[in-house]
């Protein structure tokens, strides 16, 4: 079933779609977003991508890398916020605007215990709700956070590192380093986790600062959408024959204090019948090309010749 569908991808500043812009999938060439909350650069990679737009590469050097050999896919941004934001309101997650208990397949709830028990024990949310949700601190639920310098815009911090194909890494730089140390927040991400969740601890310390660029990730093997199905130690849940023709998942970064969205991804499912017929040729001849050997085409950078 899952080979009569394409995924696309498109992020924005708020939750409106007509904000939103295509993401490039598996290039250098990150997502600029920019609102009167932050500034942001997005990346999204997927394993075995199958997709829109129809020349995006299957994968990327990312995967490649011992520390993500293993992942399927990647949502990683840059993020410089215009005002300071506590610990604990900052939150990363998926929300829906419509009721999904009815779709919800046999099982939901202990897929949902053990991604708390071996994932995120910080996850909150009901997905039983008119307008579900599941949200994790952002302190404590992105894998890699990466701590920079102070920044007056765009060059100064959040695009100038989002090239590097192999991804961040845990830590800080520059001044960004006494910040760390002095927040107290632990040198690995393990340990930082732990920190932010312990009573006591990172959340009540913590503060994403404004005008500090902060550099992110977000991965895991679990969510494999080439195959569209979760993948969980001991518990495996396809989930392609649940989905409506509503988004297929959305992502969120957001202030929950005060309700202030700061970044929206949003993966659709599109069925092959609704994509143009040429796109969908193109989409499939650049995912057989990936074992045969075919010239994938070129993805220009949308800034390129721009000053």
């Amino acid at each position: 079933m899952a080979d009569k569908y394409l995924l696309r991808i498109t992020a924005g500043p708020s939750y409106d779609p007509s904000t939103h812009q295509t993401v490039q999938v598996n290039t250098p060439h990150p997502t600029k977003i920019s609102s009167q909350h932050c500034d942001a650069a997005l990346t999204v990679r997927i394993q075995n991508y199958h997709g829109l737009p129809p020349n995006s590469p299957p994968t990327c050097p990312y995967f490649s890398t011992a520390a993500h050999q293993h992942d399927q896919y990647s949502i990683s941004f840059s993020l410089r916020p215009h005002s300071s934001i506590p610990g604990p309101a900052l939150v990363f997650g998926n929300d829906f605007d419509h009721p999904i208990r009815d779709r919800l397949p046999p099982g939901f709830n202990t897929a949902l215990g053990i991604v708390k028990w071996a994932i995120d024990p910080g996850l909150d949310g009901d997905a039983y709700a008119d307008k579900p949700y599941l949200y994790g601190a952002a302190g404590s639920s992105l894998n890699i956070l990466r701590v920079g310098e102070k920044a007056e815009g765009w060059e100064a911090g959040v695009e100038s590192v989002q090239g590097e194909e192999e991804g961040f890494v845990e830590g800080a730089e520059g001044e960004g380093m006494e910040w760390r140390k002095e927040s107290g927040m632990p040198d690995t991400a393990a340990e930082r986790k732990k920190w932010f969740l312990k009573k006591g601890g990172g959340a009540e310390k913590l503060v994403w600062e404004e005008g500090r660029v902060f550099h992110c990730d977000f991965f895991n093997p679990y969510l494999d959408f080439n195959n569209f199905a979760l993948k969980l130690p001991g518990f495996s849940l396809p989930f392609i024959s649940y989905l409506g023709g509503e988004d297929f998942l959305r992502y969120v970064l957001k202030n929950k204090d005060t309700g202030d969205v700061l970044l929206v991804v949003v993966f659709t499912l599109l069925s092959k019948d609704e994509v143009d017929e040429e796109e969908v040729k193109k989409a499939e001849s650049v995912q057989q090309g990936k074992g045969e050997g075919t010239k994938e085409e070129k993805i220009e950078d949308p800034d390129e010749g721009v000053d």
